[in-house]
């Protein structure tokens, strides 16, 4: 059966922590998927744990990414190795609700290419994370929204899902963090594409250590920021914009998965 959702969870050096969270999503997530777990090397420590519980669960794969390392470059990987036409991006460490990736993925169905968890609307929450980390995502989602019209309160919040087919159309320019959740809010706004949003309510990390560093990854979302604030682009525009800018992947096998030693 093909899936109608691909949730693409990047992942590294999670070790066992990640079972519980998979095992969530398996049994919230009601609507036909795949889980693509997508690591940067064959040694993660993520690995094992997906292959035990792939063998009981067959929409479960973990796929091995050949775009560079890096959570944006596993992210693209996975978005483009998706066999669904809605692709939920979600976090490896339980940050994120799963019981909401169906109601995500039904609002991409009724026609929005980017469809927001959002934190910062009425009946959204923030438990727990950095004090700076969520002052600067809560001023940017206000003012994105206020100022830019974006379509969610939330432009900075890697839980989202997307129209495959949009993300593809428009390509994914980030490389370095999880900064792809704000840019493809960003470019839809400029295509004035449908973009709407569900209040989520997010809970920091209870398990592992978190890899996002602020500082580094800080200039990358300003730049996606200000991008929103653009005039608006034409089809045509954005995709000679992706022509010129779309970087150049190391070979995939996207039907190849990795398999057990």
């Amino acid at each position: 059966m093909t899936p109608r959702i691909s949730v693409v969870i990047p992942v590294y050096n999670e070790g066992p922590e990640v079972v519980r969270h998979l095992e969530r999503i398996l049994r919230e997530v009601l609507l036909p998927a795949e889980v693509l777990v997508v690591h940067d090397m064959p040694e993660d420590t993520t690995v094992p744990f997906v292959h035990e519980l792939a063998r009981t669960d067959p929409r479960v794969r973990a796929v091995l990414n050949t775009y560079g390392r890096g959570p944006a470059n596993a992210i693209r990987f996975g978005i483009d190795a998706a066999r669904a036409p809605v692709a939920v991006v979600t976090m490896a460490d339980g940050c994120d609700d799963p019981r909401q990736i169906d109601d995500l993925a039904r609002l991409v169905d009724r026609g929005v290419v980017v469809a927001a968890a959002s934190r910062y609307m009425p009946g959204g929450q923030q438990v727990g994370g950095p004090r700076f980390k969520r002052m600067a995502s809560r001023w940017a989602g206000k003012t994105l929204s206020m100022f830019a019209r974006v379509g969610t309160r939330d432009a900075t919040n890697s839980f989202k899902a997307y129209d495959t087919d949009f993300v593809r159309e428009v390509g994914i320019e980030s490389n370095t963090g999880f900064e792809i959740g704000i840019e493809l809010t960003a470019k839809a706004t400029r295509l004035r594409r449908p973009v709407a949003e569900i209040p989520t309510i997010w809970l920091d990390r209870q398990l592992g250590e978190s890899h996002f560093d602020v500082g580094r990854f800080m200039p990358s979302y300003l730049r996606w920021y200000f991008f929103a604030f653009g005039r608006r682009m034409s089809d045509e525009q954005m995709a000679a914009r992706w022509a010129d800018k779309r970087p150049v992947p190391a070979p995939a096998d996207f039907d190849r998965e990795d398999t057990p030693a």
